[in-house]
């Protein structure tokens, strides 16, 4: 059994889109996005319901939520809008697209406050009237070992938001630019950039100028980690979208997707399975939306109420059709 990392949550959240489509509201900046020339719901439906079942049956707990709304075509990207904290903390973020801040579900943050110890749920979505945005740990790629935020500028990354968030739950922000090679802005940090426990994966080449480009490797190194340097090509193929996680027995698990997987060499895989398992999955239908794996999960980095050692299986909730409405509480655990 591995020793436990802060960095590979052992519990998901995940949506199961009923009606998916790449968002044209999100087309403009997202240079990862492609037109779908037919039906692709079904498709991926069904993909998300592998991912769910390929997390469980590594020994991942997996809360899945189903959205048969077709008023969201980006529902099966939840962490852009919620991440939550060591500590019982719960952050909820202003979104970019007006047909995205309704995936925000009060449900999804009961369920957390009923399966795990949450103090506090801390809500920025109010300044989506001002045009100030943070899409979450799809803006950010949290480091939770060494308490670091990195963040990559864009629409959907205000740097002032980013201070405050890392103010109020203890990172230090480290704000960048990067581009692809057309010299257009990456939209989200997690399309470029990998944090797991031993490594790190990094579109360094898109980070400008190269002065910040060795401040940003150097940071990585200081935490102790491998640098996996990523292409171009790779950034493009998803290879940065992954995320690591905790399955059976403590197993650390770095789950992608085909597509990545496909991209990376001998070496680089090498150096990633030396820490943990390699689970590639199949999300090509959603990957048309400018997305990939690391979007359709969001972290669990809470203290689970039940003491029971038990397999859990996953959780279906229903739909929950109506915006939520937060605001920042306590809650006693």
């Amino acid at each position: 059994m591995r020793a436990a990392s802060a960095q590979a949550p052992g519990a998901v959240v995940m949506i199961r889109p009923h009606h998916f489509r790449p968002n044209p509201q999100t087309a403009a900046d997202n240079t990862f996005q492609r037109d779908a020339d037919h039906d692709v719901s079904r498709a991926a439906y069904d993909a998300c319901t592998r991912v769910a079942e390929a997390l469980q049956a590594a020994g991942v707990r997996v809360h899945l939520f189903e959205d048969e709304t077709d008023t969201r075509p980006d529902s099966v990207f939840p962490n852009n809008w919620f991440s939550t904290h060591a500590g019982g903390r719960v952050a909820v973020y202003p979104m970019y697209a007006a047909n995205r801040r309704t995936e925000r579900r009060q449900d999804v943050i009961e369920m957390l406050k009923s399966a795990y110890r949450v103090q506090e749920v801390i809500d920025y979505s109010g300044l989506e009237p001002d045009d100030l945005f943070l899409e979450g740990t799809g803006a950010m790629v949290l480091d939770h070992v060494s308490r670091i935020a990195y963040a990559v500028r864009s629409r959907r990354c205000e740097p002032v938001l980013v201070e405050r968030f890392c103010t109020v739950f203890g990172y230090e922000p480290v704000v960048f630019d990067a581009v692809d090679p057309d010299g257009v802005p990456i939209y989200h940090t997690n399309v470029m950039m990998c944090i797991g426990t031993d490594f790190a994966l990094i579109g360094l080449d898109a980070i400008v100028p190269e002065t910040r480009r060795a401040e940003i490797a150097q940071r990585i190194l200081d935490s102790g980690r491998a640098l996996i340097p990523l292409t171009h090509e790779q950034v493009a193929s998803f290879a940065g979208n992954a995320i690591e996680l905790r399955g059976t027995d403590g197993e650390r698990l770095l789950v992608l997707s085909e597509t990545a997987h496909r991209s990376l060499t001998d070496e680089q895989l090498r150096l990633i399975s030396a820490s943990c398992r390699v689970l590639p999955l199949d999300v090509s239908p959603i990957e048309l939306a400018g997305g990939s794996v690391r979007c359709m999960i969001a972290g669990i980095h809470l203290d689970p109420r039940e003491t029971t050692t038990a397999p859990i299986p996953h959780t279906v909730v229903s739909d929950f059709r109506q915006p939520a409405a937060f605001g920042r509480d306590r809650v006693e655990a």
